[in-house]
């Protein structure tokens, strides 16, 4: 695969002076300590502008600037990609969207979850809670993350599937062994192999690689995460959570993002059909009848992929149109891919997300008003 291919604003036919804006906002951000570090990259359809990175390799006083090589932990932007692999196990007859999750996982069956659906796991529908109750400790004990996945299994839903949403990373725990049930491989081996050898994103990987741990930026992790647990520990970026563990870099995450505006091919290898593609990024709560109708309008998921949502407090912005889809992280980390302009915004900080995202919005604001 060729490097990443390039432009200039003016070629991308992006506002320049509005570009210099958002990198202003970020050295600002950095001056002031708000952030550690941040690195933005803006592209269009095929192309990107190279990626700019400001700050420090970790958070405090005296620390190295930030590498030109930095990786960061991305969180949930992790859940589309192990979405992704969920749907290209779908392309190929392996798993359907309206498979029963225990006619696969029987063990998942027990109190009262016989009738959630995969569909269900992938819209944030499945009435599962977004961690296990003994999270914590689960992390705190350096357990395997066959231990959050026999967690979930205990769980008892807190609504019929497809009744209402909320948000579920345990749901995605269940799908990366769903994905290693259908394929014979684990999570982190099949997305190495089927999507990021293929589309030359040589820096990513669910968990990391020991040869690239200094190459992480570090996160400035709240006072309640343990310097032994937390995000920046060696267990976390070693489990390589399919809900939030991916490591990579923002010119990796660029050819993700042309991959998808490609119709699931870049550079021309194909690792998604189109009609994959149009699937992931479109409402899926139209089509689960019980789903409230504030949400199906409002709150539109994919598959995987969130929607944008105009008008909501934890939108990707407040000059995007409503066929928008991307995620943010938790570590601080916000990606959106326009299909109206082909524009895409990959912005990943080092500085812990707030509640409603209205931080980084501000960034998407900028860049959102540089497409010509």
């Amino acid at each position: 695969m060729p490097p990443l291919p390039t432009g200039t604003p003016e070629a991308l036919n992006l506002d320049p002076a509005r570009l210099r804006q958002a990198d202003a906002i970020l050295q600002r951000w950095v001056e002031t300590d708000r952030i550690p570090a941040a690195a933005l990259c803006v592209g269009r359809s095929s192309r990107a502008l190279p990626p700019r990175l400001v700050g420090s390799q970790r958070p405090g006083p005296g620390a190295p600037p930030l590498r030109p090589d930095a990786l960061f932990l991305l969180a949930s932007i992790t859940k589309p990609v192990t979405a992704l692999a969920v749907v290209m196990l779908v392309e190929r007859g392996l798993l359907s969207l309206n498979d029963r999750v225990a006619d696969l996982l029987p063990d998942f069956a027990r109190n009262g979850k016989q009738d959630i659906r995969i569909l269900h796991l992938l819209t944030h529908t499945s009435g599962l809670p977004d961690m296990v109750p003994d999270n914590l400790r689960l992390r705190r004990d350096h357990q395997p993350l066959s231990a959050f996945v026999e967690r979930t299994c205990r769980l008892a839903p807190a609504f019929r599937p497809g009744a209402a949403v909320q948000y579920q990373s345990t749901g995605f725990a269940i799908l990366a062994e769903l994905v290693h049930q259908a394929s014979g491989r684990l999570l982190p081996e099949f997305l190495t192999q089927e999507v990021f050898a293929p589309l030359g994103m040589d820096d990513s990987s669910l968990g990391w690689v020991a040869s690239r741990r200094e190459r992480i930026a570090a996160v400035r992790t709240p006072p309640e995460q343990g310097a032994d647990w937390g995000w920046n520990s060696p267990y976390w970026l070693g489990l390589g959570v399919p809900w939030g563990g991916l490591i990579a870099s923002p010119s990796d995450l660029a050819r993700l993002c042309m991959m998808m505006f490609g119709g699931g091919a870049l550079g021309g290898v194909r690792v998604l059909s189109a009609a994959a593609v149009r699937a992931m990024t479109t409402n899926q709560l139209a089509t689960i009848p019980e789903t409230p109708e504030d949400e199906r309008r409002c709150r539109p998921w994919g598959l995987g992929w969130r929607l944008n949502w105009p008008g909501q407090p934890s939108s990707f912005g407040d000059l995007l149109g409503p066929k928008t889809y991307g995620h943010w992280g938790a570590t601080g980390t916000l990606c959106w891919l326009d299909p109206d302009s082909g524009v895409f915004m990959i912005l990943l900080t080092t500085q812990p997300l707030e509640a409603d995202g209205r931080f980084l919005a501000r960034v998407s604001n900028v860049v959102a008003s540089a497409i010509r």
